[in-house]
């Protein structure tokens, strides 16, 4: 019995093992392993992020970035434009596990509903008057008005938008616990994919004309 007891013993200690070792992936990003890693964008192979680029060719411009410089054109569905600063637009972005965007909202702009499946979001106004909000998975909502100098978090994955409700235009800028946080956008992912129409009936309890009108609104 002595040996069947130690035998489980080490059995279940393997088991937690095996257990424990994959919680590190669930943090947003690795820890990088060395000073910087500049991404190779045009690298064919990439494994949960870009290889690096020969540390002989980084210069000092792969770590400086001046996207966020000019404002969003806001002419479009949305009223709103965001300009992101992750790892695809700034390679030095690459493992450090950070980010930011830029969201500028013409009057009565809107962020739609979305969610960064890899990230965690904070975010600061500079300018006008934003509501942000955000639905649990037990679909409670919170939300608050925002002015100039204010901040906010957005919990992972989490859907949740900012609309703008001043008089004028707005200016926000957004962080995020990844080099590439990812958006699944609400709107665009249920009426301009190729989701079938009897699912979206179903799931609204609508007709499929009301649905084809919604879908026209985001064609191309």
């Amino acid at each position: 019995m002595s040996a069947m007891a130690s035998l489980l013993f080490h059995l279940l200690c393997c088991l937690t093992v095996f257990w424990l070792l994959p919680l590190p992936s669930h943090s947003a990003d690795p820890d990088p392993l060395q000073d910087f890693c500049v991404a190779n964008l045009s690298a064919s192979i990439s494994v949960n992020g870009f290889p690096c680029k020969p540390a002989s060719e980084v210069t000092s411009d792969d770590f400086f970035f001046d996207g966020f410089t000019q404002e969003g054109n806001t002419t479009n569905a949305f009223a709103s434009f965001l300009t992101p600063g992750n790892v695809l637009s700034f390679p030095g972005l690459n493992t450090l596990g950070i980010s930011m965007n830029r969201v500028d909202f013409a009057p009565g702009g809107i962020n739609p509903p979305h969610s960064h499946p890899r990230a965690s979001e904070a975010g600061v106004v500079i300018e006008g008057k934003l509501l942000v909000g955000f639905v649990t998975t037990n679909n409670v909502y919170y939300s608050k008005v925002l002015t100039a100098g204010h901040m906010f978090a957005i919990p992972r994955g989490l859907v949740h938008f900012q609309l703008n409700v001043g008089d004028g235009k707005a200016l926000a800028y957004t962080a995020f616990n990844s080099h590439l946080p990812g958006a699944a956008i609400v709107p665009l992912n249920l009426f301009a994919s190729s989701i079938p129409n009897e699912v979206l009936t179903k799931t609204f309890q609508v007709d499929a004309e009301l649905i084809n009108t919604i879908k026209s609104k985001f064609r191309p």
